[in-house]
């Protein structure tokens, strides 16, 4: 991770850590950096670069200073306007744009927010260009064999221009739509739209297949982005859909890229459920390549219990799609994701996508003719302890002597029937402390003793 950018981009609070300014630079760097790539290959033409945002009140903000620092480099901006980050990250790659940004902190709370870069081919902005993303900010690019103090604006003609792109986004949905192999005629479908980007894209959807969709959370109005709603609270939906009596249920988070579901009972379906679902199904039509679905270090012990027992085979990955997804590229996977609900289904698409995950799922279960809760029943959850600690220094916490003997002396007393991770997010200023085990007074004690060390120590905020 880099000074700006974590694995999920450039996030922070409005105005405070992730400024206007600080948009503007990341505009003002791509558009001259890619234009710069395009005169060295003989293109005198502009670079285009695509934008999406989702609902946050700062969202306009961001777009409108990243515009201001594109068109100044002599960018060309396309603006999706409100969307999802896989909507985004297909147009990036279908339609031949230098780079895409998506304008989101996910599912974080409307006050933060995110700039998050998309490469040519739809994926994950490369490190290398990152790198001199930082560089530029902290006045310190050097790139093209020199140093530059700062980078040219553009002028006269060369100025770059606005495009408004919604049919850019409108084609996205139809390829959700062109991707659904059964009616869903006859289904009563549920949707939480977390009052963010899947808002005016994820009915729509449901709808042109046919299921009678029943929608929570799809009001925004700038500061309610997962306040109380989508995937990270996703209780409203479990109550939503056995009052209403449906089939399914489907949250998303504020950009999308994330799905859990809920079945016609009201349980949750986690996006460990969702690799167990849908990669059971892969094998048992011969479609899952290499016989192999990749999870992270976060997947639960059920998971792998539930794969060995049809025959799967499973990698494990650091926490972060980022990781999953370049694992699968580099060794061939076609499914993959992550226990919050990002997965990955190579053929489709080039990122988590929770809209294209709850179609996956609605497939099986029309292909199979069984309830959600029937297709996940085989899938046993280990129970599961997480906390988050907030500390000073995320490095120091974990490398601190003291924890590292606390956390050794649990993992040797847990043996083979449990496991313990320590590991710090990329995004905020977390340590997370996990233990599965047979028994959840278990897990709770081994967390505390763990979580007790590091406060003992002064570590945390």
């Amino acid at each position: 991770m880099g000074k700006y950018f974590g694995t999920d981009g450039f996030r922070g609070t409005a105005n405070e850590n992730l400024t206007a300014d600080h948009a503007y630079k990341v505009g003002r760097f791509l558009g001259w950096y890619y234009g710069e790539l395009r005169r060295r290959n003989g293109d005198d033409t502009a670079p285009r670069i695509v934008i999406g945002k989702d609902t946050r009140l700062s969202s306009y903000m961001f777009e409108y200073s990243l515009v201001g620092g594109l068109t100044a480099s002599g960018a060309d901006a396309y603006l999706l306007h409100v969307t999802t980050t896989p909507s985004v990250a297909y147009i990036s790659r279908v339609d031949s744009f230098d780079c895409g940004i998506m304008i989101s902190a996910s599912h974080n709370p409307y006050h933060d927010n995110g700039i998050k870069l998309i490469n040519g081919q739809g994926e994950k902005m490369q490190d290398e260009v990152i790198d001199l993303v930082e560089a530029y900010l902290d006045g310190k690019l050097s790139a093209f064999g020199q140093d530059w103090p700062e980078v040219p604006f553009a002028h006269g003609e060369k100025i770059g221009r606005s495009v408004d792109y919604v049919s850019g986004r409108n084609r996205y949905v139809g390829y959700l739509i062109s991707l659904g192999m059964y009616s869903f005629r006859g289904m009563k479908i549920g949707l939480d739209c977390a009052n963010g980007a899947a808002w005016n894209i994820a009915k729509s959807v449901f709808d042109a297949l046919g299921a009678e969709t029943y929608v929570i959370n799809a009001e925004p109005t700038g500061v309610n982005i997962n306040n109380n709603a989508g995937s990270t609270h996703i209780e409203n939906l479990q109550k939503f859909v056995v009052e209403k009596g449906l089939d399914a249920g489907f949250a998303y988070d504020g950009d999308a890229d994330r799905c859990l579901c809920v079945d016609e009972k009201g349980n949750v379906i986690t996006g460990d459920h969702i690799l167990y679902i849908y990669g059971r199904y892969m094998k048992e039509r011969g479609k899952l390549i290499n016989n192999t679905v990749v999870t992270t270090v976060m997947s639960n012990f059920g998971l792998y219990r539930a794969f060995d027992e049809i025959g799967v085979e499973y990698a494990k990955t650091a926490v972060g799609d980022k990781y999953v997804y370049e694992y699968m590229k580099e060794h061939d996977c076609c499914l993959g994701g992550e226990q919050s609900g990002h997965i990955i289904f190579s053929k489709y698409a080039s990122t988590g996508d929770g809209i294209l995950t709850s179609l996956k799922i609605m497939q099986v279960i029309m292909s199979r003719q069984k309830k959600l809760s029937e297709l996940a029943a085989p899938f046993t959850v280990y129970p599961q302890v997480l906390e988050n600690v907030k500390v000073k220094d995320k490095a120091a916490a974990q490398a601190d002597p003291d924890v590292c003997a606390e956390v050794e002396k649990v993992a040797a007393e847990l043996g083979s029937s449990g496991r313990i991770l320590v590991r710090e997010s990329g995004t905020e200023p977390l340590v997370r402390v996990m233990v599965e085990a047979e028994d959840e007074t278990v897990c709770r004690s081994c967390v505390d003793r763990v979580v007790s060390v590091i406060k003992s120590k002064g570590h945390t905020l």
